[in-house]
């Protein structure tokens, strides 16, 4: 026993009497949209695998040739190890399919906007996010010394009011969104924010982690408006991991330079590029598969009498993290892996069941699906 063991145990122990202590369950993907946990076969709705191309022949096939020819790690850091071909490919790819000009390629989501924000923002400068923003956005605003503020969650009115009372103390103002909020589902009013950045010389980020794949036809939720970073991972719809920005070819040369979690960091393996690089390929020829994840979320809200989903994420909000974790269990019981989201992650007060739809979902599984949640949430009720 020692004081280090007695501050963790003491922590887990407030956190779990607040039903807040998380738990790592051992768990078998076994296909696209079915799993096993504790001898139990269930359907997975808390996958972010959009498109179900982490299961896909071609996708899996480009990951086992570029281990074949490459093998399995890329060895070092780019800027020490030289940049590997498929890597070049692969931000060629991006950029091209993002309308932009250059990109890089991050070894997560998280490294990139922890890496991003800093090289572009410093001590003189201000950070404006969405309140509802991913934790890697704040992240990497704490790391840069930027003065950091947020705006009430898709509030243009208050983010104005923000930038007219702050920006001109400062001498670059960087604003950040997501593009498709990962716990809410819905989407930024990039038509607004935009237009706000324009007017006060701010560079708009926009996190699109949720978006590619499933919004706009696959391009995500900036395809159509003027943004000058746009962020996104490999991780979701993609089906492999990383992350990536896309942007001029300035900026994004500036970020190979002095972005630390580029510059310190091992380069992406060759398989999840190859892996990358093929689900691009179907994402850009299939459009009838980039269309369902948004159907068949807006079957259920149909089905629950919730606003039409605009994205393939839609929350059921419990409030208190043990009726979340209660529903959770209940929904389990009836086959189905959907998970139960708490603070931190979502505001006090807001735990949530965080339902997410792939391509492969069958239509009936999702009425039952529906069904359970509505038995389950009468019984919490009761």
């Amino acid at each position: 026993m020692n004081s280090l063991d007695d501050f963790a145990r003491g922590k887990l122990a407030g956190l779990e009497a607040r039903d807040l202590r998380r738990w790592l369950k051992p768990t078998a993907r076994l296909d696209a949209l079915h799993l096993e946990r504790d001898g139990r076969r269930l359907m997975t709705f808390s996958c972010n695998d959009y498109l179900n191309l982490s299961q896909h022949p071609r996708v899996r096939a480009a990951a086992k040739a570029a281990i074949d020819a490459h093998g399995a790690g890329a060895g070092a850091s780019r800027l020490v190890t030289g940049d590997h071909p498929l890597l070049s490919e692969l931000e060629r790819r991006l950029a091209a399919f993002k309308g932009a000009e250059a990109a890089c390629v991050f070894g997560s989501g998280y490294l990139a906007n922890t890496g991003i924000v800093p090289t572009l923002a410093g001590r003189d400068d201000l950070v404006l996010m969405d309140e509802l923003v991913h934790s890697c956005i704040r992240a990497g605003a704490r790391l840069s010394g930027a003065r950091a503020m947020t705006f009430r969650h898709n509030d243009m009115a208050h983010a104005r009011d923000l930038l007219a009372a702050h920006r001109g103390a400062h001498r670059h103002c960087l604003i950040a969104t997501d593009g498709v909020f990962s716990m809410d589902g819905d989407l930024a009013p990039l038509d607004e924010l935009t237009a706000l950045a324009r007017e006060f010389d701010g560079w708009l980020l926009v996190d699109d982690a949720h978006g590619l794949g499933v919004v706009n036809e696959g391009h995500g939720s900036t395809r159509g408006f003027d943004t000058p970073l746009q962020m996104g991972t490999l991780s979701k719809s993609i089906g492999g991991y990383g992350g990536y920005v896309c942007a001029s070819a300035p900026v994004i040369d500036l970020i190979k330079t002095r972005a630390a979690s580029f510059i310190y960091t091992t380069g992406l393996p060759p398989a999840c590029a190859g892996a990358a690089i093929a689900a691009l390929d179907i994402i850009e020829s299939e459009p009838e598969l980039v269309a369902r994840p948004l159907a068949k979320a807006r079957l259920f809200t149909r089905l629950m009498g919730l606003p039409e989903a605009t994205s393939a994420i839609v929350p059921i909000v419990v409030g208190a993290p043990g009726r979340a974790m209660e529903l959770s269990r209940a929904l389990e019981a009836e086959g189905f892996l959907v998970g139960a989201i708490r603070p931190p992650t979502v505001p006090e007060g807001t735990a949530r069941l965080r339902v997410t739809f792939t391509a492969a979902h069958p239509d009936t599984e999702i009425v039952r699906l529906a069904a359970a949640i509505r038995a389950g949430l009468r019984a919490l009720a009761a």
